[in-house]
């Protein structure tokens, strides 16, 4: 079963105007992870798409989606899976990967249609490309490594990239995710925005009674959503995203827009901040 849900574009100046159930009606997304489903959320934020995809004890056929106006999704898409359960495979013109828990599989332009079966939990991120770029598991071992943070800051992190350019090569996507040292909670502070690309989180390894408080907005209009375990948030360019964890959690981002250079950012200093 496919459901696909569309989310369009806002301005920072309506966004202004909205109160809590309006911030999450457009930036918040809940419930991706249906035994049995594929869900996507369709944006205009760079048309990037953000989903899930539990087989359960069947198969999953991820092929035409309607939104995309092709005849299969990846006719002019590239996409990244990142595996949150159990080892699972996916079947990608005819070959078989046994994608690991926190592993990444990149799927290049033109593969056509995908299967997902087994044990895995699937997030799915798919972006419009102009180029075919190979197939290709990135394990857990395979991505690069940055440390960064302190625990004096709790904010003592490891980020591990997997579609990046000094990893595996890909058309527009970049994708990874932060894991924290115990007793650090803070991701992405200072903040920062980059206004040439968009991007998504997904929040997961969080406890049933633990939050993470996300931050977004401009910098001089900061608004908050609170995030229960795999909640995904949609960051519009203009806005910032940082947040802080009631506890332990993990976070997987990708950015989609006009380049692949991972530290094009602008970054805000903490006085700017309001």
């Amino acid at each position: 079963m496919l459901t696909v849900e569309t989310r369009y574009a806002i301005d920072p100046t309506t966004a202004k105007g909205l109160d809590t159930e309006g911030l999450r009606q457009n930036f918040h997304a809940s419930g991706l992870f249906a035994e049995g489903e594929i869900r996507l959320v369709y944006t205009h934020y760079d048309r990037l798409i953000v989903g899930g995809a539990v087989p359960g004890n069947g198969s999953l056929t991820l092929d035409h989606v309607k939104e995309a106006g092709t005849p299969s999704l990846l006719d002019r898409r590239e996409l990244g899976i990142l595996n949150i359960g159990d080892a699972g495979e996916v079947t990608v013109e005819g070959k078989t990967h046994t994608v690991g828990q926190g592993d990444v599989l990149y799927v290049g332009m033109g593969a056509g249609p995908i299967t997902l079966s087994g044990a895995g939990r699937f997030y799915i991120l798919s972006a419009p490309a102009h180029r075919t770029c190979p197939t290709r598991l990135i394990t857990v071992n395979d991505a690069r490594r940055v440390e960064l943070g302190s625990a004096a800051t709790s904010n003592e992190r490891v980020i591990l990239q997997f579609l990046h350019p000094e990893v595996a090569d890909s058309c527009q996507l970049l994708m990874g995710y932060t894991q924290f040292a115990p007793g650090s909670v803070w991701n992405t502070m200072p903040a920062h925005l980059h206004d040439r690309r968009m991007e998504a989180y997904l929040y997961f390894e969080l406890g049933p009674d633990q939050r993470v408080f996300h931050f977004m907005g401009q910098p001089q209009e900061t608004r908050h959503l609170v995030m229960a375990n795999e909640d995904v948030v949609i960051s519009p360019p203009w806005s910032i995203h940082c947040g802080a964890g009631t506890g332990a959690y993990t976070f997987c981002w990708a950015m989609a827009g006009d380049n692949v250079d991972f530290t094009d950012m602008d970054m805000v200093a903490m006085e700017d901040l309001r």
